[in-house]
This record gives structure tokens, sequence and C-alpha cells, in this order.
């Protein structure tokens, strides 16, 4: 395992249970939050903390950063791939859909309906 991806589980290990903390969480909660996917290779299911942002358009942006160095956000190439994403308190699910571009990579997801 890569140094990085030793400091990506620290840290993730360290910020999944701030997320429902009573102080913190809060303030957490309005920029970051948990999805939950299936590994296309692997079968599994895995849950981790992500910064994300809401567009005008109802899709969820979650930024990749370092994209490189990470292989998760490829479980949702060429997509559209099933994903969970905890909002408002609320387990919401829809599909996410990997793309790459000169910004950056970041996977976008579409929201079933409520």
């Amino acid at each position: 395992m890569s140094t990085f991806a030793r400091v990506a589980r620290v840290f993730n290990t360290a910020v999944t249970p701030l997320l429902s903390a009573p102080v913190v969480g809060p303030a957490l909660r309005k920029s970051m939050t948990e999805i939950g996917y299936t590994g296309r290779k692997s079968g599994k299911h895995f849950t981790l903390p992500v910064a994300f942002r809401r567009q005008d358009d109802g899709t969820i942006l979650v930024g990749v950063a370092a994209a490189s160095q990470k292989t998760w956000w490829r479980n949702f190439q060429p997509g559209p791939t099933p994903i969970t994403i905890k909002l408002d308190g609320e387990v919401r699910t829809g599909t996410g859909v990997a793309k790459v571009g000169e910004k950056g990579t970041s996977v976008v997801i579409t929201l079933d309906e409520a």
C-alpha cells in the first residue's frame, strides 16, 4: 500500500465519525458526506467520506482530488453505476458517472426520484 493510500485510509477513518458528531457534524455535512457503492470487479460494498457540491440542475458533484492516485472513482466508468449518498440525514439512491476533463476528475451523481 502506498503512503498516499495509508494517509487516505487514516483520514477517511477519522472523518467518517465526525460527520455524525453533534458539534462539528452539522458544519461538516454542508460540504461532506458519505457515499456507498459496489466495486465493479470485487463485488464488495464500500463507503467513504467525500466532499460534494449540489449543482443547479439537481445533480451532486463529487470532485476527485489526486485522481491518478485513487481508484474508487473508476467504478463509475463508463457508468451510470448505482450509488448511495447521505444527504440531509437521509440515504438517497442514484447513479454516478465519472467525468474526466480539463478541469479534473469528478463523479456526477443523479439522484433517483424521492
